[in-house]
């Protein structure tokens, strides 16, 4: 889930860049030590959209920069266990398929893609599935459920596992044949005839 937050800090501005533009320094500042990083309560840190800088610094001692508190919005991705994501395949590997959902990659293991027998090709880059002759490939979107989020901290990679095990999951194209076999008109049950009673 992408959501927007309010943070503050304190932003250290070197000598070279006093002349500048206070906004657009702090901003620039901001987004080289924030972005891409991740944070156990706030998910991922996609950009920083805007920031305010109090224009009245701190000096200190031996220090020829200045010290601003700023304050500064910014766009963040948090995975959340059973939503419903849609993504791109962007890699293929022997133990299923690597799915980019916004700023990240998640799992989708072979085993949480469908019940048939699937057969995963790295080289050709795609999966197969025995039965059905479905295929998933790079590039392939496809819509699924959140099942795992472990997030790292700083600039460490999060965990995050997905399934399409569930109905109306899967590559986009199986999921609008599902729908037009849903809305197929169903034959009408048989009627069972009965027996009563003959009055002589």
């Amino acid at each position: 889930m992408f959501a927007i937050i309010h943070m503050s800090d304190v932003v250290r501005i070197p000598p070279n860049k006093l002349t500048n533009s206070l906004k657009d320094t702090a901003i620039g500042i901001l987004k080289e030590k924030y972005e891409s990083m991740i944070s156990p309560e706030i998910g991922y840190i996609v950009t920083i959209i805007d920031a305010y800088a109090n224009s009245t610094g701190k000096l200190i001692a031996g220090d020829g920069a200045t010290y601003h508190k700023v304050g500064f919005k910014a766009l963040t991705y948090f995975p959340v266990l059973q939503e419903i994501v849609e993504g791109e395949i962007v890699e293929i590997t022997d133990f299923g398929a690597f799915v980019r959902i916004g700023p990240t990659d998640a799992l989708l293991h072979l085993s949480q893609i469908t019940d048939d027998y699937l057969r995963s090709d790295v080289k050709q880059g795609v999966i197969i599935a025995n039965q059905s002759a479905r295929s998933l490939k790079i590039g392939s979107r496809i819509r699924s459920r959140v099942t795992a989020v472990s997030l790292g901290k700083g600039a460490a990679m999060g965990k995050i596992g997905i399934t399409c095990r569930q109905p109306f999951l899967g590559a986009l194209e199986w999921i609008e044949q599902e729908i037009k076999k849903a809305k197929q008109p169903q034959p009408p049950l048989p009627t069972k005839e009965k027996k009563g009673s003959v009055n002589k």
